[in-house]
């Protein structure tokens, strides 16, 4: 694992590795990305809608393919879901866009 990797290990994406508090939140839910540009980093999924999070994601990122792009995540259809807070699905990386 390079130091990029370990910057992002179980950060919350939108908050920056100096942060005070980078981590996850113990009431929030949260969706694990794995692989790509954003592998390791949880998704704040708080409060989303059951098709909102069947939608996957695309999040701005400059560690991917095209920098300033974004990353598209989606969950596996079927995966089990964990009610509640806490680390509750999985998003997949599935490719870059502009």
């Amino acid at each position: 694992m390079n130091g990029d990797e370990q910057l992002l290990r179980g950060r919350v994406y939108g908050h920056d590795h100096d942060d005070p508090n980078p981590g996850p939140l113990p009431h929030r839910t949260y969706a694990e990305l794995v692989g790509g540009p954003l592998d390791g980093l949880l998704l704040d999924i708080h409060g989303w809608r059951t098709e909102e999070v069947d939608d996957g994601v695309a999040l701005s990122t400059e560690l991917g393919r095209w920098p300033g792009g974004r990353a598209l995540y989606d969950p596996r259809p079927g995966e089990p879901r964990s009610p509640g807070p806490g680390v509750s699905c999985r998003f997949y990386y599935c490719g870059d866009t502009p």
